[in-house]
């Protein structure tokens, strides 16, 4: 059988990314996949110098990807190496089997291991309605305070347990249902849509913070298809200044030492989770609320708040004296 060795790997991944245009992957995976082939890409350039538009399928072997890995793990945290990792693999699983090389080499390098989920809730049993009082309060300074908008955003992790991209992809059609039984249709990870209920008060946050949006931009546009969180000018927010929006959150109501390190806007989503296991959700339940792939996931929400009640347990000063007697 002759193989493609010739086809250029720049050419490959274009042919990579038209032959997954029917698995309508979201625009945030597509972009993630499009950085991880083209930062590897750039060092398998360096390590064999020449320029990425010159490289074929043929210098994608074992030894040549084992040292452009090895270069990106320098500079990258080892999640990010694993997904990196895992898209060259698809990519190349592609490559076998439009017959463009012989056999996948990833194998010859090195996969990092699957971290364990350790759920990172807030601290502190009140720290969540701490942080919702301080934001609808206005604790947050700034050049323009929003608190209606504020107090949306952290509800939405809270007590919809939404991811960063979840919120940002949220429009106004994504409230749906009759008043006292809506819900919001989510557009989640990996395309896995999900149904999330939200209760009256929710819906008056929600109604607060669109008659907010209204008085602040009356020439704005409000249809059915508009973002429903917004920035200060009225466009649609982004990726940093939600998380900058938390951020600062957190940092005006005094619970930075709440937060544990990392988390922040991931922090709410965790915090709904872990609540939701403490009031005796299944994993079932948890699984289909916060859109997770593998119910091992879910699972691990429950395990975790096992081990944190008997710590909790054990840590009772009266047991001091029983291991006295």
């Amino acid at each position: 059988m002759g193989y493609k060795i010739h086809m250029h790997v720049l050419a490959a991944q274009d042919a990579f990314f038209l032959a997954r245009r029917t698995r309508k992957d979201s625009p945030h995976t597509t972009a993630a996949y499009q950085r991880d082939l083209a930062g590897v890409t750039a060092l398998l350039a360096e390590t064999l110098s020449r320029p990425a538009e010159e490289l074929v399928v043929q210098d994608l072997t074992g030894a040549n990807l084992r040292h452009a890995f090895g270069l990106f793990a320098d500079t990258h945290a080892r999640s990010s190496v694993l997904r990196a990792w895992s898209t060259w693999n698809q990519f190349l699983t592609f490559c076998v089997a439009e017959d463009l090389i012989a056999g996948n080499p990833m194998g010859a390098v090195a996969r990092p291991k699957t971290p364990p989920l350790v759920p990172k809730p807030l601290r502190g049993e009140d720290t969540p309605e701490q942080l919702l009082t301080a934001a609808a309060e206005g604790a947050r300074k700034g050049r323009d305070p929003w608190p209606e908008r504020d107090v949306l955003v952290i509800a939405l992790g809270l007590v919809a347990g939404l991811r960063s991209a979840e919120m940002r992809t949220l429009t106004l059609a994504s409230v749906v249902g009759r008043e006292g039984d809506r819900r919001l249709h989510v557009k989640g990870k990996g395309n896995r849509d999900r149904s999330v209920p939200i209760e009256p008060p929710m819906e008056r946050i929600v109604e607060a913070y669109l008659a907010s949006c209204r008085r602040r931009f009356p020439q704005g546009r409000f249809d059915r298809d508009s973002a429903l969180l917004r920035d200060r000018h009225g466009e649609p927010i982004g990726r940093g200044g939600l998380e900058y929006l938390v951020k600062s959150c957190f940092r005006w109501a005094g619970l930075n030492d709440r937060v544990p390190t990392g988390a922040n806007l991931h922090a709410l989503r965790h915090t709904f989770a872990t609540r939701l296991a403490e009031d005796g959700a299944s994993a079932s339940e948890i699984m289909a609320l916060l859109g997770h792939a593998s119910l091992a996931t879910s699972q691990n929400y429950i395990e975790a708040t096992a081990r944190e009640r008997r710590a909790a347990v054990a840590s009772n000063r009266t047991y001091r004296a029983l291991r006295d007697m």
